[in-house]
């Protein structure tokens, strides 16, 4: 995505540069010019130029002439503060370790970014098998559970600026029911944006983002089928999401929505 906009104020130039340095993914062994202008539908003549800039700022690195692109020393420190800002995770991390543990799926934390959901940090079951999503992977907003919880729970302008059509509309509504209910979510059979992933999530407002992120726990659907989503999975999740809302003080998510 080129992130191009007639907004008089937003800079196409920063939003395509800052473009490739999403591009990258925690198990890329370094991009090529083609594979950065894949996954941002930039123009190769574009991505060459920025790619220039980027390394002469220090954001990339490249080796030669057919190495490859690597993030560099400038996009390291800057993620090492972003990360150090972003302290309910360190708080957090070592009850999402046990959940997976207990439950043997996937935990992640999911932020919305545009109009996909980016996972910042996974946790594995130690001594069993499940899904395989890292930092960095981006899934859809619509269909997933990370997206309905995060979706359900935004306050009304922040939804609005999604330029939400009817479905979605109608996917919040759902969430909204789900969290009132239950206090979790998972997207219903028909909208799922996977066949081969099942999930639940909560949602947690986080003051460093001023908006909701998801906290979710995912596995195939023969390991986490609905049944234990409602009976075990999404209680256990969100037991864990409130005391965290109680450690750090912060009020559920939901009620920030209005």
């Amino acid at each position: 995505m080129s992130g191009d906009t007639t907004d008089r104020k937003f800079a196409n130039t920063l939003a395509r540069g800052l473009a490739i340095l999403r591009a990258f993914r925690a198990s890329d062994s370094g991009l090529t010019h083609a594979q950065i202008a894949d996954r941002t539908g930039l123009p190769k003549p574009t991505v060459s130029r920025l790619t220039y800039t980027l390394c002469e700022l220090g954001y990339l690195s490249h080796g030669g002439r057919n190495d490859r692109f690597r993030l560099g020393p400038s996009a390291i420190a800057l993620g090492s503060v972003a990360s150090v800002a972003v302290n309910f995770l360190d708080l957090v991390s070592d009850a999402m370790q046990q959940l997976a543990d207990e439950t043997g799926t996937l935990l992640l934390v999911a932020v919305r970014d545009d109009e996909k959901m980016m996972l910042v940090r996974t946790w594995r079951p130690q001594n069993g098998s499940t899904i395989w999503l890292e930092p960095g992977h981006r899934i859809p907003v619509f269909g997933s559970s990370s997206g309905m919880a995060v979706v359900a729970s935004l306050s009304e302008e922040r939804f609005e600026q999604l330029t939400p059509e009817a479905d979605m509309r109608r996917f919040r509504a759902e969430g909204y029911s789900q969290l009132i209910e239950q206090g979790f979510v998972y997207a219903m059979e028909g909208t799922r944006y996977a066949r081969t992933i099942n999930a639940v999530s909560v949602p947690y407002f986080a003051e460093e983002f001023g908006e909701p992120v998801s906290f979710t726990a995912g596995a195939m659907p023969h390991d986490l089928p609905d049944s234990r989503i409602v009976q075990e999975v999404g209680p256990a999740l969100r037991e864990l999401v409130r005391a965290l809302e109680q450690r750090t003080g912060r009020t559920p998510a939901l009620s920030r929505r209005d």
